[in-house]
């Protein structure tokens, strides 16, 4: 009996599996032994004319420790959004690419789309950078050196594609944490102990006016761990399990810088930091235990963050890395953003795509949580596509060196098939319609909508005037 394709929807992914193949160095018939399979019925697999069946995915997960979700449509979708974002272009008016077409190429070439995406991207970048360039030569300003692309996208698309596990970040910082456990009292007592004794560093306070504006400073020669007395005690813990993990786990951070290719020297700088930022939270909620309490809690944020003396933030970052084999936890993307609408981080993780210019929807509650800061706000929320997700949000006051304080925005968020293991409770009857951002939205009649979409052409009629200051047609 022929096996049965995964649910009732049919999964070809022949460019996915070819590209895993070639990317093992196997022949087609190497590759089909593995996946117990003729490699007759390989090729034709690989050449989309016949779908992955369950028999088939176990094989990848058990010979090759494949993630089944990178053979399922929903990691195509941030690189779709890409895409629809490139053709949507005005310099491309009249190429006449839609969903459909996009999608072929997609499938059938993926490397190929993804290289169009990067080109886009690279366009854009330079195009911004030039008009800054302008603007700073007209107002008597200097160059800006940046490069064509930005180093944050750099950084994010490589983070997306390890989907923000490192295996051997996990285990360095769990054997950190296990030796600070020696030592008797609280986590932030066994840190500040193991670096005085492993490493003759002690822990100091003091304020700005010593600081400068900094948060953590490290004087070598003095052998002193300088914190900012701004710091939270889930930063002061923060800051010491990251200098800790400099000073022990450096050969590890390596190696995983080694593995990523193609990165600019800005951009590798950036992933540097957040793989130490990825080891600090791993020593302060170790993998297994953090995803028993996880599952134990029902992902309640704050729960957690009691649980494991760590903020809020920090929390919703570590839910995003609960991907190991066999020990997954719920999926969840990740955004930060303030009060101007700018995202400063921001993680798919193969959940949902994002827009990686032009904000976000107005009718998401992130915006609504200013309003109300310090209070978890839940939403069911659905993008055009039907897609349906559970998104968490609250508004978190930070203060700032210098006196001030500011206000941002930290939501993390999960397909809906997962509500029921959330505490979060929202009506997914009635989810509240959203798009990625107002140009690659088609929803009419929005009142929230600041610009048009980009595939669709504006029509002007004097007589009508709808919710929406903009009407636009099909085509």
């Amino acid at each position: 009996m022929a096996d049965s394709g995964v649910g009732q929807e049919k999964l070809f992914a022949g460019a996915r599996l070819r590209r895993l193949r070639k990317d093992l160095a196997q022949t087609q018939a190497q590759f089909a032994e593995s996946l117990g399979v003729s490699p007759s019925y390989l090729n034709l697999l690989e050449r989309n004319q016949r779908p992955v069946t369950a028999r088939v995915l176990l094989a990848l997960v058990q010979n090759f420790d494949v993630d089944v979700r990178a053979f399922g449509a929903e990691t195509d979708r941030q690189l779709l959004t890409d895409l629809k974002e490139a053709t949507g272009d005005p310099i491309l008016a009249g190429t006449d690419l839609d969903v459909r077409d996009l999608q072929d190429l997609l499938d059938s070439h993926p490397r190929a789309a993804d290289a169009m995406a990067k080109l886009y991207q690279a366009y854009r970048e330079s195009n911004a950078t030039a008009s800054d360039l302008a603007a700073r030569v007209v107002e008597g300003g200097g160059a800006m050196g940046q490069g064509l692309l930005s180093p944050l996208e750099e950084v994010r698309d490589v983070l997306d594609k390890s989907q923000n596990y490192f295996p051997s970040l996990e285990e360095e910082a769990q054997g950190l944490r296990r030796r600070c456990g020696e030592f008797s009292g609280p986590i932030e007592a066994g840190l500040t102990e193991r670096l005085h004794r492993r490493h003759s560093i002690r822990v100091r306070m003091y304020d700005d006016a010593v600081m400068g504006g900094a948060l953590r400073r490290f004087d070598y020669h003095a052998r002193k761990l300088l914190l900012s007395d701004y710091l939270t005690q889930e930063g002061r813990i923060f800051h010491i399990a990251a200098t800790l993990i400099l000073l022990e786990c450096e050969s590890a951070i390596d190696q995983v810088l080694g593995e990523a290719e193609h990165l600019s020297d800005m951009a590798r700088g950036l992933y540097r930091a957040s793989l130490v930022s990825y080891g600090a939270a791993a020593v302060m909620m170790p993998y297994d235990a953090f995803q028993q309490a996880a599952e134990d809690l029902h992902y309640n944020i704050e729960a957690l963050s009691r649980k494991f003396t760590a903020s809020f933030e920090q929390v919703c970052h570590r839910l995003t890395t609960l991907n190991r084999p066999g020990a997954r936890g719920v999926s969840f993307f990740l955004l930060r953003v303030d009060q101007a609408g700018n995202v400063s981080k921001r993680f798919g993780g193969g959940v949902i795509p994002f827009a990686r210019s032009g904000g976000s929807c107005a009718r998401w509650g992130l915006y609504e949580a200013f309003r109300a800061p310090e209070r978890v706000m839940a939403q069911a929320i659905e993008l055009p596509d039907g897609a349906k997700y559970v998104s968490i949000a609250k508004a978190i006051s930070r203060a700032s060196p210098g006196g001030a304080s500011h206000l941002n925005v930290v939501a993390v968020g999960c397909d809906a098939i997962h509500a029921e293991r959330l505490a979060y409770k929202v009506d997914l009857d009635q989810p509240t319609p959203v798009g990625l951002n107002c140009r690659l939205c088609e929803r009419t009649h929005c009142a929230q909508r600041a610009f048009p979409p980009m595939q669709r052409k504006i029509r002007l009629d004097d007589h009508v005037r709808g919710a929406s200051p903009f009407a636009f047609g099909e085509d």
